[in-house]
């Protein structure tokens, strides 16, 4: 009974720590940018550019520039994934987008070369880069029967609209801009402009006993609850009550439900720009630079959503809510479980398996990085806790581009979108990669020629392409056949 216990409360502490922490300032925009690429965004804008019939020389190069530029996780990128898939991309550049958004983003990129060496940045970026490329084309040409029914089956909301109209625009690129407000950890949006003392003496207590409830084990990743994060929690559930009212029957018109819900929305991302520092004579709330630039952001997505005419801001509204609605529980479900799993697993067993480059402990690298789920950047420190406690660097390569693309509840809400077939031969193709790169990159480290290294690369290269032009001589028959 005690281990079930231990089990229930890692599986909700998790939860907690989670929406607590993670949920809001960057997956909440996402959802709504979703909503607004299915809804607002002609289908032609989507597939000039990312669409299966798109040169793969423009549309794989533009999936991966796009991700490189949304410093996300992996939760948040899935319903951006998913809204590009709606309305049109092909199924490759979308697989593609999904693989590098989260592992070769510039700031991740970044962080990873502070923390881990430029090396292990420019390996970890060449070689997601190059693999997030060849699972794309790998999809598209083993799902290409698929691929082509969801392009004839896309939505054909604006079908008829040439261009993308300039109060669209503006709600997207302020949206955007609203993501990129919450997510970035650069100055001057982590600067402290001004304070304010409340004097609200108990909440150091209410802090002591949150983490009571759920420690902070950094080594587990667990990372506890704050006061500010029990107030988020607080009003994401009021958000989601509300929402329902609102959001279910919104094409048949707004309601006060409707204006609840978004009232609380932007509360919610308000609170969650602030810094809140609980002291033995009250409460200190910092204003930051994030806050001001959230506030920003939130004035300009109302100002062009007021200029959207009834039947557009309703559809980008619905949207946002199906996206949740087929989305939110799993990562609910998924984060749940990763909590439970955590308390069985012990990071000694990880590092005892992974000390040295080769299969097994680049696969265990691998599926460690499923059940050990950290948010893009703070997976960064972990990985030099584990190549401090002895962790070969091939395995934590692997563990690094696994741990964004193959986290439970990532997978779980990847199926929801493109289907449990596609979703495992993902998996698989992702952790194949994940491995290779791992050896790969352990071979380097270990002193092997680059001389042999290149040749190896190219002979991966080789029987990638070897595969795709079997595949594309298939595709070609069975096309000609019908």
């Amino acid at each position: 009974m005690s281990l079930v216990l231990q089990l229930l409360n890692g599986g909700l502490g998790n939860l907690a720590a989670y929406l607590a922490a993670h949920v809001l300032l960057c997956l909440l925009p996402a959802f709504f940018i979703a909503g607004a690429m299915a809804a607002l965004i002609p289908k032609a804008s989507i597939t000039r550019w990312l669409g299966r019939s798109t040169p793969r020389q423009v549309s794989y190069p533009a999936a991966a520039a796009a991700g490189s530029l949304l410093a996300v996780c992996s939760c948040t990128i899935v319903p951006l994934f998913a809204g590009i898939y709606r309305k049109g991309a092909g199924l490759g550049p979308a697989i593609t987008f999904l693989f590098f958004a989260p592992a070769g983003n510039i700031l991740a990129l970044a962080y990873t070369g502070s923390i881990l060496g430029v090396e292990f940045a420019f390996a970890r970026f060449v070689l997601s880069l190059f693999f997030g490329i060849g699972i794309g084309l790998l999809m598209a040409l083993l799902f290409w029967r698929d691929d082509a029914r969801h392009d004839a089956q896309t939505d054909a909301l604006f079908a008829n609209q040439a261009s993308v109209g300039p109060a669209a625009t503006g709600v997207l690129l302020a949206l955007v801009a609203l993501l990129i407000a919450g997510t970035l950890k650069l100055w001057p949006l982590t600067a402290t402009l001004a304070t304010v003392h409340l004097p609200l003496p108990w909440m150091e207590a209410w802090q002591a006993t949150l983490l009571h409830w759920v420690p902070f084990d950094a080594a587990k990743g667990e990372e506890g609850v704050s006061v500010q994060g029990s107030l988020l929690i607080v009003l994401l559930l009021l958000m989601g009550a509300t929402a329902y009212k609102g959001l279910e029957n919104i094409v048949e018109g707004a309601n006060r439900w409707t204006w609840t819900t978004l009232g609380l929305a932007a509360a919610t991302l308000a609170v969650a720009a602030l810094r809140f520092t609980p002291r033995a004579d009250g409460l200190e709330l910092a204003l930051t630079g994030r806050l001001f630039a959230v506030a920003l952001a939130l004035w300009a997505v109302l100002h062009y959503a007021r200029r959207l005419n009834a039947n557009d801001w309703q559809a980008w509204l619905w949207e946002s809510w199906r996206f949740v609605k087929q989305i939110f529980l799993l990562l609910v479900v998924g984060v749940f479980v990763v909590g439970v799993i955590r308390q069985l697993i012990q990071p000694e067993w990880i590092q005892a398996l992974a000390g040295k480059n080769n299969l097994l402990a680049n696969a265990v690298a691998v599926v460690f990085g499923v059940f050990m789920y950290f948010p893009t950047l703070v997976e960064v420190p972990v990985a030099r806790m584990f190549l401090d406690l002895g962790m070969h660097r091939g395995p934590l390569l692997a563990y690094l581009m696994a741990d964004p693309e193959l986290s439970l509840q990532s997978i779980l809400m990847v199926a929801a979108v493109i289907g449990r077939r596609k979703t495992l031969t993902y998996v698989g193709g992702v952790a194949m990669f994940s491995i290779s790169a791992g050896l790969l990159y352990g071979m380097w480290v270990d002193g092997v020629s680059l001389l042999w290294l290149m040749l190896g690369l190219a002979a991966f290269a080789a029987t990638l392409t070897v595969a795709l032009a079997w595949l594309q001589r298939r595709q070609q028959r069975a096309t000609q056949a019908t």
